[in-house]
Order: C-alpha cells, then sequence, then structure tokens
C-alpha cells in the first residue's frame, strides 16, 4: 500500500504541475495578442523610417554627415542583449546569452567589450562579468515609446562622446507564436545604405536636408530601439505559450501513465488479498 500511497502522490504533483502550465500558456496567449498587434502595428513604420533616413544620411557630405553615421575604428562595442525579466520560455533567453557570448568570443575578440543588458536574464548572465555599464530591466514594467527613447538617448550619447565606437543589438525577431528568428542588428553608426538605393531618392527639403536629417535620426534611432525591444516582448509570449504548451502536454502524459501504473498496481493487490482470503478458507476447510 506504501507504493500505491507513493504513486497517488506523484499523480497529484503532476496534476497541481499541469494546472500551473495550463495557466500560464493561457496567460501568455492573451498578452501574445496585444504585444503581437503592437508590433505589427509599428513594424513597417520603422523599418521605412529606418531606410528613408539611411538614404539620407548617404546623401551628405562628409563635412555636414550625421554624428550618427560617424564610421571610425572600432576599438570598443557595446553590447545590447535583450532578454525577459522571467524564465519558463523555453530556449528564448538562453539563445540570445549564446549569441551574445558567440559575438564575444569570435566576432569581436579583439575589441574591448561592454554590456547594457535589457532583461534580468541578460543581467544575471553577464553582471559576473563587470562589464555590464547599465541594466535596464526595469522597461518592461511601463513598456512605453518614451521610457525606451530614455536608453536610446543614452546609447547615442555612449557613441557621440566616443565611449563607445560600436552599438549592437541582439535579439529575439518575432515571426509566429512558435518562432522567434536571433537579431544581431547594428544600432551605431547608422548602417549605410549599399549599392544605389539613394540614387532615385526626389524630395524637396525645407529648410535644409541636413537639418531634417539631423531631427529625424534620433527619432529613427529610438524608434529602431523600441521596435527591437516590442519583437523580443512578442518573442517572449510567444515561446513562453509554446514552452508552457509543450510542459502541459507532457504533464497530461505522464499523469495518465501514472494513473494507468496506479490502476495496475491496485489491481494486483486486491488480487493478492483474494488470493490470500482463497487460501485461508482453503486452509481451514482442510
Amino acid at each position: 500500500m506504501a507504493n500505491l500511497k507513493e504513486i497517488r502522490n506523484r499523480i497529484s504533483s503532476v496534476s497541481s504541475t499541469m494546472q500551473i502550465t495550463s495557466a500560464m500558456k493561457m496567460v501568455s496567449a492573451a498578452k501574445l495578442k496585444k504585444a503581437q498587434d503592437a508590433i505589427t502595428a509599428m513594424r513597417p513604420y520603422a523599418d521605412k523610417l529606418t531606410e528613408l533616413l539611411q538614404g539620407l544620411s548617404a546623401t551628405l557630405d562628409a563635412d555636414s554627415g550625421s554624428k550618427y553615421a560617424n564610421q571610425r575604428e572600432v576599438k570598443k562595442v557595446l553590447l545590447v542583449p535583450i532578454t525577459s525579466n522571467r524564465g519558463l520560455a523555453g530556449a528564448f533567453n538562453s539563445n540570445i546569452i549564446k549569441e551574445t557570448t558567440k559575438l564575444v568570443s569570435e566576432t569581436y575578440a579583439n575589441q574591448e567589450i561592454s554590456y547594457l543588458t535589457i532583461g534580468k536574464k541578460a543581467n544575471d548572465a553577464f553582471k559576473k562579468s563587470k562589464k555590464v555599464i547599465a541594466n535596464k530591466s526595469e522597461v518592461y514594467d511601463d513598456l512605453t515609446f518614451d521610457n525606451v527613447a530614455v536608453i536610446a538617448e543614452h546609447l547615442m550619447d555612449k557613441f557621440v562622446s566616443g565611449e563607445v565606437d560600436k552599438v549592437v543589438l541582439v535579439y529575439n525577431k518575432f515571426k509566429n507564436a512558435a518562432t522567434q528568428e536571433i537579431m544581431t542588428e547594428q544600432f551605431l553608426p547608422i548602417v549605410p545604405v549599399e549599392g544605389d538605393a539613394n540614387v532615385n531618392l526626389d524630395y524637396i527639403f525645407e529648410p535644409s536636408k541636413v537639418e531634417i536629417v539631423e531631427q529625424l535620426i534620433p527619432k529613427s534611432l529610438k524608434t529602431q530601439l523600441y521596435k527591437a525591444i516590442r519583437d523580443s516582448f512578442a518573442s517572449e509570449h510567444g515561446a513562453r505559450m509554446t514552452a508552457m504548451h509543450k510542459a502541459t502536454d507532457n504533464a497530461t502524459e505522464l499523469r495518465d501513465q501514472l494513473k494507468l501504473t496506479y490502476n495496475k498496481a491496485r489491481q494486483a493487490s486486491i488480487t493478492n488479498e483474494i488470493l490470500e482470503i482463497v487460501g485461508g478458507a482453503e486452509a481451514l476447510n482442510n
């Protein structure tokens, strides 16, 4: 009977876990819809604004070019890994940490590295290196453009002052609930347009192209960072919903197996008791 009690306890434990994972799945599914709508709505605007500003910046003379497009020798690189504050989202956070570590060991092996982390999981992973200049995990408490703009301004100030020569974002791009694409995106300096992508730009500028570019580029950079964090936020809920769905399925399968084992053990126990009673009766008759 002790064995049966142990199996009952395991069934109860698995059932409780299944209820938790199922609830987390439903919560993430509800949050995913809102996050997905937000990134889907802003992505075309952000992409077009970035494309336009890159094209305009490329047409400026070297002397009048934007300070955010200043291409210099890369000695100091600031990496911005974007993760979540919570786990239980499958490989969502670990993929970003692995990709960032890979950049440090391979792509930027000869450069001085520092981090500005967004998300507690990224901060926990890199704070031991003592190269984390700031942790902006609190941005998820109120994810608005204004709050993200403060982080973008901090990154821009670091670049313009010469404290860093390059800023790179590492984040998950949302594709659908089950799929996230790891992105390594250069934030600063502004990536110049390749080829003749800007040749056919035929705009009338008022007051001047230089002034317009200088005013719009900061806004474009803030929008770029906001889009990256929004992408990551939607990806987080998609990854967590998928992970909790799989966990619920696994818990259901394990619970069914335990119930089958319990029923077999209970049946065997009852059979043994019947045999003992029959055996005792036969002994009395003899």
